[in-house]
């Protein structure tokens, strides 16, 4: 089940949090020669679910693709209260350092595609909106991010500077 691509919502302002999250990805995808982001209230609304489910839970895993209804996630847990937006999304971006652009999954230096996966989501070419909430607990938070349309498409390029071919 696809879900209908995430309008961008005008109805407020973003939090100071909110506004870091998505500046955050715009950064490392400007680096990367990816477009940049929107943020979504529709995504941030769906991530903010799966967060309390994770913080309430104590479990730390991704929503399975009915549950996502064809978003892209990338999750994050730590310490409550130990880094900022910046940081959290830092993590994600860290993973830079073991990519190659090529075809996904064959995107890293390690061999296991998974090693990359947070980065690829945030740069992925086709990828125009996030929305990110964090859950706490009393001693973490959880953080997840969810994107439209998802990236890490099996047998997709992956090389944000070249030019893009249309998804089917």
């Amino acid at each position: 089940m696809a879900a209908a691509p995430a309008a961008p919502q005008a109805s407020r302002a973003p939090t100071r949090e909110e506004h870091d999250l998505l500046e955050a990805h715009n950064l490392a995808r400007a680096e990367a020669g990816a477009p940049p982001l929107a943020w979504s209230d529709r995504l941030a609304r769906d991530a903010a679910g799966w967060a309390a489910h994770l913080a309430a839970s104590g479990r730390y895993d991704h929503a399975n693709l009915e549950q996502r209804q064809g978003q892209g996630e990338n999750l994050w847990r730590g310490p409550r209260g130990h880094w900022d937006a910046w940081t959290k999304v830092g993590f994600f971006v860290a993973e830079k350092a073991l990519f190659r652009p090529g075809q996904f999954p064959e995107v890293s230096a390690s061999g296991r595609w998974s090693d990359v996966a947070h980065y690829t989501q945030v740069i992925w070419p086709q990828t125009r909106e996030v929305g990110c909430a964090i859950a706490t607990t009393p001693a973490e938070e959880v953080l997840v991010c969810r994107y439209w349309p998802a990236g890490n498409i099996w047998g997709y390029p992956i090389d944000p500077g070249a030019p893009q071919v249309a998804r089917r």
